[in-house]
């Protein structure tokens, strides 16, 4: 940084010294492959030049020596040296990579929740919705992606005209919106699936692409034009508001991988748009990424109430199957709430645990109080009202704290103990009240 301030004495004598450097780094990579000649020329002009540093020799002196150790350099470094600054630039990346994979891999892994079946002690990615030019300016959006990692979505109307959504009917009488989902890109430029939603307003199609696993999309929906009410009461409400028949088509969709046909109906939401104007916009905020410790369960075994990161790999069952009948291989983050010989039931809102009211964690006494936005333990599938479940040998059992929207072991079955990662560690984005050590 202050080498101006060198003399050209101290200049030379560290451009000697980088040399030496450089001469011992090709004899140690290169010696096997030099003949005898070839490795006497090297060590003796590395051997000249030390000896003009240690003797102090002038700047005329140390030159030459240099010299001649460059010109042996030439004819015995290869094509790897005398090493430039790509090439040391590409090892230190090299090295930096390495280090990296092998933290990852034996102690430290970085984790993004991505649903929100931990919420409220993780959080997935949330929404925030908003009216049609009350959207944050250009600098308060780039603070919000940087603090919150929150992105806009929005769909805006080519022509002026009734919004209208394609709906299918389900045999319980529910009706939902339909999406497909398609190829995208995150930040325009990461590949990554999407799931399409279309609007069409008089006859015109406009989309929105959100990522594949936020779940929330039907609840962004339902604020906007039900207040809350449920998406399924308000569509049967404008259906009745029509008073005639439905449009109807067949829209072709992709789910899982695979293309089908589906009979849509085209619900009007009771809202005219002009054109250019927003039909919905919301910001959608990234869910909680943390760094996993990987290292702790290959010494001691897990407890019950510590976050739980696994893999679903060896999970056997249809719940943890793609629609195209693959095994989903991903990293799950649920609570550990059963080891091997527990006993668990639920008596909504509580967990007992081998009789009684389970402990070990904050979020389990919270959950049997309903306390603030814990929402209390749900009786359903295998933890259905009346049913216990034993853990087998070598298992582990796992729920979320968010109960009621949950895909846990009560759906899927038992995690295996080999596929067991490690506990959250540390919460360290987005930039929140949560950023810190993990609960």
């Amino acid at each position: 940084m202050f080498g101006f301030l060198k003399s050209e004495e101290k200049k030379m004598r560290d451009h000697a010294a980088n040399w030496l450097e450089v001469a011992e780094r090709v004899f140690h990579f290169r010696r096997d492959l030099l003949n005898d000649a070839q490795r006497q020329q090297l060590q003796g002009a590395t051997g000249e030049l030390k000896l003009r540093l240690k003797e102090k020799a002038d700047t005329a002196k140390l030159k030459l020596s240099i010299e001649k150790l460059e010109d042996v350099l030439e004819k015995t470094g290869g094509r790897q040296y005398p090493a430039n600054s790509m090439v040391e630039n590409v090892e230190f990346f090299l090295v930096a990579a390495i280090v990296i994979l092998g933290l990852r891999a034996y102690f430290v892994q970085p984790f993004k929740i991505p649903t929100n079946s931990m919420w409220p002690t993780y959080y997935g990615m949330t929404h925030e919705l908003f009216k049609d030019g009350n959207e944050p300016g250009q600098i308060a959006s780039v603070a919000r992606l940087l603090t919150k990692g929150a992105i806009n979505y929005s769909a805006k109307a080519t022509v002026e005209g009734e919004v209208l959504v394609p709906v299918t009917r389900y045999s319980d009488g529910g009706m939902h919106m339909i999406s497909s989902e398609v190829a995208g890109r995150a930040f325009g430029v990461i590949p990554s699936a999407r799931r399409e939603y279309v609007f069409s307003v008089a006859g015109e199609i406009s989309k929105v692409d959100v990522p594949v696993d936020f779940g929330d999309f039907e609840r962004v929906m339902e604020e906007k034009y039900a207040a809350g009410g449920g998406l399924t009461a308000y569509f049967h409400q404008q259906v009745i508001k029509a008073g005639q028949s439905l449009e109807s088509s067949v829209m072709t969709v992709t789910y899982g991988g695979r293309r089908q046909d589906v009979r849509v109906y085209w619900v009007p939401l009771g809202q005219h748009v002009a054109k250019g104007e927003k039909i919905i916009s919301f910001d959608i905020l990234t869910g909680d990424l943390l760094f996993v410790d990987r290292i702790t369960y290959n010494f001691f075994p897990p407890h019950v109430g510590q976050g739980f990161v696994f893999k679903t790999e060896n999970i056997d069952s249809p719940e943890m199957k793609d629609p195209s009948g693959a095994q989903i291989r991903q990293y799950y983050i649920k609570r550990l709430v059963g080891t091997p010989g527990d006993k668990l039931e639920v008596k909504a809102p509580v967990l007992y645990r081998n009789g009684q009211p389970i402990a070990g964690a904050a979020a389990f006494d919270r959950n049997a109080r309903k306390d603030g936005k814990y929402p209390g333990y749900n009786n359903t599938n295998a933890l259905g009202f009346g049913e216990v479940v034993t853990i087998p040998e070598h298992n582990y059992y796992a729920m979320g704290d968010n109960s009621p929207r949950s895909k846990d072991s009560r759906y899927w079955g038992f995690v295996p103990e080999k596929d067991v990662v490690g506990k959250p560690l540390f919460i360290y984005y987005p930039l929140t009240k949560r950023w810190g050590p993990a609960q």
